[in-house]
């Protein structure tokens, strides 16, 4: 005998007590980096194990102090690569957090959504169609069709009645119902076979494969020409071959642009971490890169262009046409159109058409004979891709005689009921009056079946006998922000397509109304399945609304859009909507109204289902693109003049200008400002009104990384340049050393500023800008005056004292830097190469 369910629920106290008895309701999945892995993972680097060896060579030379003072600042680039790992994680851990599925239950008699994690033994779930059931449980009302391939593995979807058993993981494909929790976490029939569905690990983006390459590359050529220096310092410049080998390790480190995996990894995290502040939430990160490509916007109309919150706007019957207003009385004429149409529908409906229809029948014939909230369907005809209607059956007073409500699209409910011509024409032409309006239209019918003993139901709704009852028309307002955002994307250089199940006119209405479309034609769902791909683009490029859309006909969208070269990006929110999510290259789930398997099947989810938080999250992508492109042109125009002033004096038999003590003091620079500074820049103003970047551009292509060679090679001529004539003046190699320290640690400050295209120093506002740049300033304004104010390190970096001709020089050295970044920027600017590559 099954034991009285409390359909009011756990009380919260009672769910926290189990809680904490059973523990989160949580699956094994893979766990966060530990401490000791990160750590780990760090010491591994190369650039780490080549400072350890400089360090120990410093040791055997007879040079403890410097030794000690390299591993000291050793320690402060581990620290700097640790906070900046740990942010990440927690950066993604936040977002897995946000992602995490989420269960609608009853608790003190109230419906509220919690974290899945928080389901406990006991709960009452209540589920809808799309949903991913949290925990193994017990139907106790209603009726589900629930996918339990997960398990089973067989595809068809297996009826649950009152009493059946649920599994956590799997999915209602249809029906509404209550479940009470019977077990969590991996007491689950899933969570006992060891299955999991937690993805902890992120797919590495294309960026960052296209990194692994380049880092490869410039590891390999890093090495041996450390290999032909140490070689020519040892053999040619007959220096000691720990010496020699400092001057490889130097090199090799110079060459080594080991920040990119870091930028690729902390701009992707905490880019996607950013735009969960804008009601966003990012479930793949490497998605990220590509909404700043998006060139084509397919969304559907409702709840995403409207309010997604339906009243029913007209009746017609016949020539009689009802207008709704709060105060309006409903005339007898239209009580049974509107009678059958509830019988059609769930008493508690998830669709929001279908809560428009119970919530104006249950006000406008509260009190009569045509509310009928204690029948209950015998059989029920689902909607489906050969018919879009949907048929109740059921019984009279009668045994033999059973009734039938039927709803659906008008074209659909006028078929079957085998209207002659001329009726179907008056029907279409009423049709297409109203959803001139922007009413969306359902048709409605009724009819008998006599069933003879024993007799099956038949297998299609054309085997019955309807009579065609009236239309309803329900009105969905547009989103007030949505005219401006779909402006934003026009100007950007998205093109926008409304995908939608609608009827043309209802869907031309609203495109026009928030200007998406001002083309006059409309393609059909019926007519995409005629044309091929050449000619359906062709079609396309003359109409932005494909009405009477089917889940199959959004994907073929989706696919032949993607190979004419565009980058699409599609909104949806239904189980049907899931291969086209996943097929698109930044699939956009609602939040709100969403169904699970949508969100699982999509790379962001808008928390507030806002299409202003689309708009937002585009400008987002491109900001963080053009932030890598621009850390990537900075880093390896930074390391030019380091490699040319470790490899350049073996080469001309001048004394060694940087050792690896220099380097790691740069390095101290270098880190945080490609990791920090560039990260946090602000979208530049025009970020918003120019094309999308080519889906082939790239910040490792020729182009950009050329640019940037460029750059850092105009520094480095400069600075060699200026060596060459400090050496002619005979000045000493300390000398030389702290005039090119002192102009080269400004000069990155520099190529900071112009890379982000803050050329006029003099007017910049560094705090309104971008404020972590006062703290990198601050930074090189230290490490300037310690290494030249306490004698300590000043011998460390073999620097002569500074007097006034050495500030000279500096100075001098500084300002023909920026001349030369200022020209090339002007140059830049002129051609407009670099706006070009992104």
């Amino acid at each position: 005998m099954q034991t009285q369910i409390d359909m009011s629920g756990l009380s919260h106290k009672k769910a926290l007590e189990a809680l904490n008895k059973y523990g989160p309701n949580i699956l094994p999945a893979n766990q966060p980096k530990t401490l000791f892995a990160i750590v780990l993972n760090i010491v591994s680097e190369p650039m780490f194990l080549m400072l350890l060896v400089a360090g120990g060579i410093y040791l055997a030379l007879g040079d403890p102090a410097e030794a000690m003072f390299l591993l000291t600042f050793v320690f402060i680039v581990i620290s700097i690569t640790f906070i900046q790992e740990r942010k990440t994680q927690r950066a993604l851990e936040s977002l897995r957090e946000l992602s995490a599925p989420r269960a609608l239950v009853i608790r003190d008699g109230i419906e509220i959504r919690i974290a899945g994690r928080e389901v406990v033994p006991g709960d009452l779930l209540v589920l809808h169609e799309g949903d991913r059931i949290s925990a193994d449980a017990q139907l106790i009302q209603g009726q589900l069709s629930v996918d339990e391939s997960l398990l089973s593995g067989e595809a068809v979807p297996l009826n649950k009645l009152p009493n059946s058993e649920l599994f956590a993981s799997t999915v209602v494909t249809k029906g509404v119902g209550i479940a009470v929790v019977k077990a969590t976490g991996i007491s689950t029939e899933v969570g006992q076979i060891g299955q999991t569905l937690a993805r902890t690990d992120e797919t590495p983006s294309g960026l960052q494969k296209a990194s692994r390459t380049l880092i490869i590359n410039l590891t390999i050529i890093g090495f041996g020409v450390a290999i032909a220096l140490v070689l020519l310092n040892w053999l040619w410049n007959e220096r000691s071959f720990l010496e020699s080998l400092l001057s490889g390790i130097a090199l090799t480190m110079a060459i080594l642009p080991e920040e990119i995996p870091v930028i690729l990894t902390v701009f992707l995290a905490l880019g996607a971490w950013r735009i969960t502040k804008f009601k966003v939430l990012t479930r793949n990160v490497a998605a990220v890169e590509a909404l700043g490509a998006i060139t084509v916007l397919a969304v559907d109309k409702t709840g995403t262009l409207t309010q997604n919150y339906m009243q029913v706007a007209e009746l017609s019957v016949g020539d009689a046409l009802f207008t709704s207003t709060p105060d309006a009385e409903l005339p007898e004429k239209f009580h049974t159109m509107v009678e059958f149409a509830m019988l059609a529908t769930p008493v508690d409906p998830f669709d929001p058409m279908e809560k428009a229809i119970q919530l104006f029948g249950h006000t406008k014939l509260i009190g009569t004979e045509h509310v009928h909230d204690d029948c209950c369907p015998e059989f029920e005809y689902e909607l489906s891709a050969e018919i879009l209607a949907m048929t109740h059956v059921y019984s009279s007073e009668k045994p033999s005689i059973h009734l039938l409500a039927t709803k659906g699209a008008p074209e659909a409910v006028a078929d079957l009921c085998h209207l002659s011509k001329d009726k179907l024409k008056v029907i279409a032409l009423q049709v297409e009056e109203m959803a001139k309006r922007g009413l969306r239209v359902l048709g409605v019918a009724k009819g008998e079946w006599k069933a003879s003993k024993n007799e099956d139901w038949p297998k299609s709704q054309h085997d019955f006998d309807f009579v065609f009852l009236g239309l309803i028309g329900f009105v969905d307002p547009a989103r007030p922000e949505v005219l401006h955002a779909v402006a934003e994307c026009h100007r950007a250089g998205i093109r926008m397509l409304m995908l939608t199940g609608d009827h043309p006119a209802t869907a031309q209405a609203i495109a026009q109304e928030v200007g998406i479309s001002k083309h006059a034609e409309v393609i059909m769902g019926d007519e995409i399945e005629t044309l091929d791909d050449d000619v359906l683009f062709e079609r396309l490029k003359h109409a932005d609304v494909c009405a009477r859309m089917k889940p199959q006909q959004k994907l073929r969208l989706v696919q032949m859009l993607q190979k004419n070269g565009d980058v699409v990006a599609m909104t949806g929110d239904g189980v049907n909507d899931a291969p086209a999510l996943k097929a698109a290259n930044v699939g956009i789930a609602m939040g709100e109204r969403g169904t699970d398997v949508a969100r699982e099947a999509a790379d962001l989810v808008l928390l507030d289902d806002s299409f202003k938080s689309i708009v937002t999250a585009i400008s987002q992508g491109r900001r963080i693109y053009d932030n890598i492109s621009k850390a990537t042109r900075f880093v390896i125009a930074v390391h030019i003049p380091i490699i040319a002033l470790t490899l350049f004096p073996a080469l001309l038999h001048w004394p060694v200008m940087l050792q690896p003590i220099h380097i790691v003091l740069l390095q101290l620079l270098i880190d945080p400002a490609c990791a920090i500074v560039f990260e946090a820049e602000a979208a530049q103003s025009n970020i918003m009104r120019r094309p999308p970047r080519l889906p082939s551009a790239t910040p490792f292509s020729r182009n950009n990384i050329g640019y940037a060679l460029a750059q850092g090679a105009g520094i480095a001529f400069i600075l060699i340049l200026g060596s060459a004539l400090l050496q002619n003046m005979a000045w000493s190699d300390t000398e030389v050393r702290v005039s090119l320290f002192i102009a080269l640690v400004p000069a990155l400050f520099l190529i900071v500023l112009f890379n982000l295209n803050a050329t006029n120093i003099i007017e910049l506002d560094l705090h309104k800008q971008n404020p972590w740049l006062i703290y990198m300033f601050a930074g090189v304004s230290v490490i300037l005056i310690a290494v030249l104010a306490i004698p300590m390190l000043e011998s460390m970096m073999g620097f002569a004292k500074i007097n006034m001709s050495i500030a000279l020089a500096s100075l001098a050295l500084l300002i023909v830097c920026g001349i030369w970044l200022k020209i090339f920027y002007k140059i830049e600017k002129k051609s407009n190469f670099c706006t070009k590559l992104i």
